[in-house]
């Protein structure tokens, strides 16, 4: 006899004429489903060019829940009136296909399983899965355009054979994980682009009485007949070297446009005046692609030079004179707009441009802040496993004990691996016991590698004092754009050449890159579930996750009702033929999934 999961496998089952969701109508937990449950709704239609899928497993995100506490303020909405239209969350989603179109049928089949790359983008727009479109907190979905042909292709992946629906699930935050030491900036002054330079006219040092007007600028490479801008701004620049800019400009025909005299406050809008195309949404999308600042600069004009920076933009500072304060930088932009700082003081404008690390250094010392949630499991446990590794890995976390699990977790495997991990907290050790126990760890070198974890702008200004030279903070947590850090910007330039760099979500590849590890054994996803939940889960499941309940993440099953949210540790008592398939240290496996959906489907 053929028992349920195989059945459930098969996929070729008559389908319901209903199924469940959990749609949110507005910003807070209250408009998350109808008195805090889901509703259901008529199975969905498909078209000739269309999928039905349905979803097997969900893992829950921190982001869901900012998308609850934003409402259609969230960045991913874009204004979109959720009580006419409301969101199903879920962008973690392992999927099977149980209905395939007709002008399909040479390309899929009923009972083909993938994993969705979540973002989504056709003709330009961000259409993630689980935000704009339909996500994995309902059983059902019809999967169209923006998914089977969208800008990248098609943004399904098959599923590893043998790898269960968790384990495929959460393939996506993983891959975000991963992106994050894939990280590529440009090395040059990007051909075609809109490049800005400001000078500082008056100010003086003490080799010069006007030190900008004396010096002898130049550009190297980037701005010659193999590569070079588009367009050039130039503001208040030396006039020696304003003069050569026009001249090379008028060879290589590349536009130049001054705008001498301009207030910081200004920017963003005299940048607007000139150039059309970048359009009111400066930071987001068009904007400067490199902009140059001669110093020394204050701390207000670098701050609004930020603000002029496209997507993927380059703040390049050149000054041999230090920067006489912090300057306040939108940490949320260097998160979700892919922009970083360089400089030189060098008079050649080119020698800020170069390699970027984004992998841990090899050996080096790490510190990740904010690691006691699910997503630092991830990040220490990919830095156990797959290299380059560090010699010693500091992960802490302010004020909660849940750090701790960290060692019982990964610390044999830091062990076989000869890393050093030390897990800390700053309340245990308190601020000065705190510094001082990192101070004694690094020799009072600081660290190589600072990823952000926690979404805290003192983090950030915390990390960039504890660098070494040539290290990097990387702000992987999700800081709003608007939220302003003020950093010193000196070790950028000079000698240390620090840098800051930040990620937001995955591409194609990375998410190819993660599933190709888990095929290979490399990394078991599961290793990071601490709680499981049925459909009717998903409520307390996200309220949990907001609440920073667990250390790792919490996986739905949608087509599983009856099962409330539960801890790994829970099912001893709950369902204990379940508890007996879990792995060392009460690890979710393929096997105890087997177990509850034969149990539960």
């Amino acid at each position: 006899m053929t028992d349920k999961l195989t059945k459930y496998r098969q996929a070729d089952e008559p389908l319901p004429d209903s199924h469940w969701l959990w749609p949110l109508y507005g910003r807070g937990f209250e408009n998350l489903g109808l008195d805090g449950k889901p509703i259901e709704v008529p199975m969905p239609a498909f078209g000739p060019d269309e999928l039905l899928a349905r979803h097997d497993a969900c893992g829950i995100c921190y982001s869901d829940v900012k998308v609850i506490r934003a409402g259609g303020a969230h960045p991913r909405l874009f204004g979109r009136d959720l009580q006419a239209e409301p969101v199903v969350l879920g962008h973690e989603v392992a999927l099977t296909v149980v209905g395939v179109g007709e002008n399909l049928r040479d390309q899929f089949a009923v009972g083909q399983r993938y994993v969705v790359q979540a973002e989504i983008y056709q003709h330009g727009h961000n259409l993630a899965y689980g935000y704009m479109l339909q996500g994995g907190q309902s059983q059902y979905s019809v999967l169209g355009d923006p998914v089977l042909r969208g800008d990248h292709g098609c943004y399904l992946l098959p599923a590893p054979p043998q790898s269960g629906y968790s384990q495929a699930a959460l393939a996506e935050p993983w891959a975000c994980v991963e992106a994050a030491y894939r990280i590529r900036y440009r090395q040059s002054i990007k051909p075609g682009g809109l490049m800005w330079i400001i000078g500082a006219p008056g100010r003086t040092d003490s080799s010069s009485e006007d030190c900008q007007s004396s010096r002898d600028y130049t550009i190297s490479r980037g701005f010659d007949r193999y590569s070079h801008p588009a367009t050039v701004i130039l503001t208040d620049a030396p006039p020696g070297f304003a003069g050569w800019i026009k001249a090379r400009a008028a060879e290589l025909g590349v536009e130049v446009i001054q705008r001498d005299g301009l207030d910081p406050c200004d920017f963003r809008d005299a940048l607007a005046d000139v150039a059309p195309c970048c359009g009111p949404d400066i930071g987001s999308g068009q904007g400067v692609d490199d902009l140059v600042v001669l110093g020394p600069a204050g701390a207000d004009l670098l701050a609004n030079a930020f603000c002029t920076l496209a997507r993927g933009g380059i703040l390049n500072i050149v000054s041999d004179v230090p920067l006489p304060e912090r300057a306040s930088i939108d940490a949320g932009w260097l998160h979700y707009d892919h922009m970083t700082i360089v400089g030189t003081t060098s008079r050649d404008i080119a020698a800020s441009y170069g390699p970027i690390r984004s992998k841990l250094a090899y050996g080096g010392r790490c510190w990740m802040m904010g690691a006691a949630g699910p997503m630092g499991h991830m990040h220490v446990q990919r830095a156990l496993q797959v290299g380059p590794r560090p010699g010693l890995l500091v992960a802490t976390n302010r004020s909660s004990d849940r750090i701790n699990a960290l060692t019982e977790l990964y610390g044999e495997t830091a062990r076989e691996q000869g890393i050093d991990l030390v897990c800390l907290t700053e309340e245990t050790l308190g601020p000065a016991g705190f510094r001082q126990r990192m101070l004694e760890l690094t020799g009072g070198e600081g660290f190589d590698d600072i990823i952000i974890l926690a979404p805290s702008v003192h983090a950030i200004e915390e990390a960039a004092a504890m660098l070494t030279p040539g290290g990097v903070v990387n702000v992987f947590a999700g800081l709003p754009r608007g939220t302003e850090a003020m950093l010193d910007l000196n070790p950028v330039i000079d000698g240390r050449q620090i840098r800051f760099i930040g990620s937001s979500g995955s591409s194609i590849a990375d998410m190819r890159s993660m599933l190709v590890l888990v095929e290979q054994g490399a990394l078991d996803t599961n290793r990071t579930v601490a709680a499981i939940s049925g459909l009717d889960g998903v409520y307390d499941g996200i309220f949990a996750v907001s609440q920073g309940t667990f250390p790792g993440k919490v996986v739905v099953y949608p087509h599983i009702t009856g099962l409330g949210l539960t801890p790994l540790a829970g099912l001893r008592q709950r369902l204990p033929q379940v508890y007996g398939k879990l792995g060392p240290g009460e690890a979710w496996t393929v096997e105890a999934e087997e177990e509850l959906l034969r149990l539960l489907l």
